[in-house]
């Protein structure tokens, strides 16, 4: 039974090119041995950690506690694995459960084989120590158990999460390929908004990165409105202590002023500007972020300086020309409009991105579901390139 002032090695996974973003936000809170991995980032902590973590990390998907680390290679060494963790301290005869395989080895094949083995093995030690077997259920399930096998190694995890931790409570519609929340965070993130200067996503779709970024700006823990967090079905759940991590967290946020940090996303399309309306409301963000039915071309500035964060779209249902018609008239705006702002753009297409005719500061790999992206950074600014560069290398000094 993990206790509440147990010293816990904990993992977030997240997805690919968010992990250095992921370590950033847990040395804000404060945690220790960050260790960074491919798609996920370790660390210690307590259970208060996981809660914290579970509420405030903008990049990590889910927040898994390690519970049993030991070699197999065949079904029975995985079945005799699992059977000597005591389940009995996580689960009782009432209860059911669910296993998430992700299997990459050559000693396995297939990913729900390994996870009727580790049920067997569950079942079967409970009905041994108990008399009875709990259930299992893909619906509704009161522990979430994360099985990771990478060649012989076998991780049997308590996943703190259960569903993924992009699923942050305000989306009501996504339109046609919704971008991930956690993948927005992240593009602002790496952005380094500073919360506090101008924010335009002028092809905004449903609306996500305007809300992440609204979220940032208020210091509003990104899964506040969540109601279902796995480890709240947990035997040692501290209801106490939860609700004082959640009012301190709602003590921490307040809304900018519209006046002083201007939120604005655009669309060609009224059906999406109607969803991204229909989000924004039940986020809490109607007064700070304001919306426009314009094509970029057509898109005015407001006064000052930020950034633009947008994703373009990728040519899949375009032809050849119109892509490349759409990333001319891009780069063009942004010459002409932009100065002393800075624009990041994240797409698959990387040909189509060339076309927008201006050499980027930074290159990022993403992806955007199984699509691999470059999310570009393009600083505008007026004069000469040499002389910018120039600037900003004595900026930093």
């Amino acid at each position: 039974m993990l206790k509440n002032n147990q010293e816990l090695k904990i993992l977030a996974k997240t997805l690919f090119g968010l992990e250095n973003v992921l370590v950033e936000e847990l040395q804000a809170m404060g945690v220790s041995d960050i260790k960074p991995l491919n798609r996920a980032v370790e660390f210690s902590g307590s259970l208060s950690t996981v809660y914290k973590a579970n509420l405030h990390l903008r990049t990590a998907l889910k927040i898994l506690v390690p519970i049993k680390t030991f070699k197999a290679r065949d079904q029975h060494a995985l079945y005799d694995g699992i059977k000597q963790i005591q389940w009995s301290d996580y689960l009782n005869v009432n209860s059911s459960f669910i296993i998430k395989p992700i299997v990459n080895s050559k000693f396995f094949n297939h990913s729900k084989f390994t996870a009727q083995k580790a049920k067997d093995a569950i079942v079967d030690q409970l009905r041994d120590d108990l008399g009875n077997r709990p259930s299992i259920s893909n619906e509704d399930p009161d522990l979430f158990i994360d099985l990771h096998i990478s060649e012989d190694k076998v991780t049997v995890s308590l996943d703190s999460s259960g569903m993924p931790l992009n699923q942050r409570a305000y989306r009501k519609s996504g339109g046609e390929a919704p971008l991930n929340e956690v993948l927005a965070a992240g593009m602002i993130l790496l952005s380094k908004w500073d919360g506090k200067s101008n924010f335009i996503d002028p092809m905004c779709g449903s609306g996500t990165l305007l809300i992440e970024a609204a979220m940032i700006a208020s210091n509003q823990a990104p899964n506040i409105l969540r109601k279902e967090f796995a480890f709240i079905r947990w035997a040692n759940f501290d209801k106490k202590l939860w609700i004082q991590i959640l009012n301190d967290a709602k003590i921490g946020q307040a809304i900018p002023d519209k006046k002083a940090v201007k939120i604005i996303g655009s669309d060609i399309s009224i059906s999406k500007l109607d969803i991204a309306q229909r989000n924004i409301s039940e986020a809490g963000y109607s007064r700070l972020i304001s919306l426009r039915n314009k094509p970029f071309d057509k898109f005015i500035p407001p006064a000052g300086n930020g950034i633009l964060v947008f994703n373009p779209p990728y040519g899949e249902r375009l032809k050849v020309k119109q892509i490349e018609g759409l990333y001319t008239s891009i780069g063009d705006s942004l010459k002409e409009k932009w100065k002393n702002y800075e624009a990041w753009i994240l797409s698959s297409n990387f040909d189509a991105l060339k076309y927008i005719g201006l050499k980027p500061d930074v290159k990022i790999k993403l992806f955007n579901g199984k699509l691999e992206c470059r999310y570009q950074n393009f600083p505008i600014f007026e004069g000469k390139r040499a002389d910018f560069v120039e600037k900003k290398i004595d900026t930093r000094e």
